[in-house]
């Protein structure tokens, strides 16, 4: 039986007023310890601590600059755009189901010109140099898109068009970089080719979807980065960069790779073991859970119906959907389709950085627009200044 430190599932439930994937997502997130029942495998036990301390935080008021930093992580909008949301579990560029987007055969060039607010085909230079001759994909990422920033002019106080055609140019840049070559066509096309996979096929087309899917995602981590490079004025290869740089962190477009390492847990341990020891040691299980969606995010549902997943990571979804509840996120989904089409170790990382470019760039035109700077207060919580 459950002593009075931990608690079960529906006692959580109740003394916080959610639903069961409301409960689980504060598990994923670390804000919520939870452990195996000893008398019950099937079933987790949750810290009562944890239960009250989020119970009491729902319902204090707090003050205004509580409030502004709370914002920081996952709190109340903190910045206008007509770009992307989240609204009803479903995720919608300028109005427009991203689902829908990728059902219809979009492809990521016009996902591109749709979050900028373009219409038509937009003009690009074709003059590309060659991409850089690293051996992997995420190095020659960071190069290309550094050379660019180190000579590309600011992007504030120029014409529309002008931004359009860079847009475009860069989007193809980073290609480029990803494929290891200069190359035409439709950008799926081209790394689907680069991968050893036949352009115009099944494969060409899952990597289409996910391009699709994961283009921009709200205010994220790295389309924030990219902002604040922006407001300064800064040119969009260097807000491009900005959004690359904080992309490749673990808990942003790095969390594929935990990803990986969870798989290969189960695959070493069986899918219960390995579910069961990351539960008893508190640590997250990465690809399942999402804070913007405790129904399960839709993107990773999209692309999971398009294809087999790999036996292994089919049994581990299924693992840990009976044992929490979470369902998979797009991070998940992203691993199983390259695992799927038997992609380079670093496609993940490389489609994410990509997709995602096409919503940087988004965001930097948009908060060039704005022309304000970016530039939070801090509140000094360090030694008490000398003379005061």
């Amino acid at each position: 039986m459950p002593s009075s430190d931990w608690i079960c599932a529906e006692d959580a439930r109740a003394r916080l007023g959610v639903r069961a994937q409301t409960l689980y997502a504060y598990v994923s997130r670390g804000r919520v310890q939870v452990r195996p029942d000893p008398d019950d495998s099937r079933r987790s036990l949750y810290r009562t601590a944890d239960i009250a301390a989020l119970t009491e935080r729902k319902s204090r008021s707090r003050k205004v600059s509580d409030v502004a930093a709370g914002a920081i992580n996952w709190g109340e909008p903190v910045l206008s755009s007509e770009i992307t949301t989240v609204s009803g579990g479903r995720l919608f560029y300028r109005g427009r189901d991203a689902i829908r987007l990728a059902e219809t055969g979009e492809t990521l060039e016009a996902v591109a010109r749709l979050l900028r607010g373009g219409h038509g085909v937009a003009l690009k230079r074709t003059d590309r140099p060659t991409p850089p001759d690293d051996l992997d994909a995420r190095a020659r990422a960071f190069a290309a898109l550094a050379a660019r920033a180190a000579v590309d002019p600011p992007a504030r106080g120029r014409a529309p068009l002008s931004l359009a055609v860079e847009a475009a140019t860069l989007l193809d840049v980073l290609t480029d970089a990803v494929a290891g070559a200069v190359g035409g066509g439709a950008i799926h096309n081209r790394l689907a080719l680069a991968w050893g996979l036949g352009p115009g096929g099944p494969g060409a087309d899952l990597i289409r979807r996910v391009l699709v899917l994961v283009a921009d995602h709200e205010l994220n981590a790295s389309a924030f980065a990219a902002r604040v490079a922006a407001s300064t004025g800064a040119s969009l290869s260097a807000a491009a960069l900005a959004g690359l740089a904080t992309l490749s962190g673990p808990r942003h477009g790095g969390a594929t790779a935990a990803v990986v390492k969870f798989a290969a847990e189960a695959a070493q341990l069986g899918p219960r073991e390995a579910v069961a020891s990351r539960l008893a040691d508190d640590r997250a299980l990465p690809g399942f859970g999402h804070q913007l969606y405790p129904d399960g995010d839709p993107r990773a549902a999209a692309l999971l119906a398009r294809f087999e997943p790999p036996s292994e990571l089919a049994r581990l979804h299924a693992m840990v959907e009976a044992v929490t509840g979470l369902a998979p996120n797009v991070d998940f989904a992203l691993v199983a389709a390259c695992e799927a089409l038997k992609l380079p170790r670093d496609a993940p990382f490389a489609l994410f950085a990509v997709a995602r470019c096409a919503g940087w760039i988004a965001h930097a035109i948009e908060q060039g627009a704005a022309d304000t700077l970016i530039r939070p207060r801090a509140r000094y919580i360090g030694p008490e200044p000398e003379g005061s």
